[in-house]
């Protein structure tokens, strides 16, 4: 089994990046062949709109266009698990996951019926961290994520998203003009909650990867 890891935040050292680190432990829990990757470490864009993979005398399933991003794309398509994680910003994934999606789905996308022309089977685990509150998350902000759940969809495996809510953004709240945020209260939600998204991770990075 080979599971691809993705660190969408351009924080390698923070939330994001230990909640898909424990997340590529319990792949590699159960034997899976893992390979981690920050997207902030690639030069690349969204898709351009070519619209070669739509050209009839072109291979269907395969985005077209070169740069740091299309050794991603083509080993997701090879692999049997998908982890990947992104913050929340402004209500959505950054930049640089919709980038993914865009090159990753619109290439196996066909714009006659709307079907997938992926033959293969990816699982999904999808973790979104963020600051705002679990109770936010569930009436706010749930349902629109829920399109990003059906992209991935088009990888024709399992898809499962995790929220990791009201995350510690800095270590000194004191240094920053952060006046909205209790940095006591923060710390409390890192000592009780934290640790239990870091094993839910762990525990999804596992059921996906088996």
């Amino acid at each position: 089994m080979k599971t691809i890891v993705i660190n969408a935040s351009p924080r390698k050292k923070w939330n994001t990046a230990e909640v898909m680190q424990a997340a590529q432990k319990g792949a590699e829990s159960v034997g899976a062949e893992t390979e981690f990757f920050n997207l902030s470490d690639l030069v690349f864009k969204g898709c351009r709109s070519c619209l070669i993979c739509k050209q009839k005398d072109k291979t269907k399933g395969k985005c077209y266009w070169k740069d740091d991003l299309t050794e991603v794309i083509e080993k997701i398509f090879q692999a049997d698990t998908l982890l990947i994680g992104s913050p929340i910003y402004f209500g959505e994934p950054t930049s640089e996951f919709r980038a993914l999606i865009e090159r990753l789905i619109f290439c196996i996308m066909s714009y006659d019926d709307g079907s997938s022309y992926f033959r293969g089977k990816v699982n999904v685990g999808i973790f979104y961290t963020m600051n705002a509150p679990r109770e936010f998350y569930e009436q706010s902000m749930k349902d629109s994520l829920s399109s990003v759940e059906f992209l991935f969809s088009y990888l024709n495996g399992e898809v499962v998203s995790y929220p990791v809510c009201d995350t510690l953004q800095v270590h000194d709240y004191s240094k920053y003009n952060m006046g909205g945020f209790s940095q006591e209260l923060k710390e409390r939600q890192l000592v009780l909650q934290y640790p239990k998204d870091i094993e839910r991770a762990f525990e999804i990075g596992a059921e996906l990867s088996k």
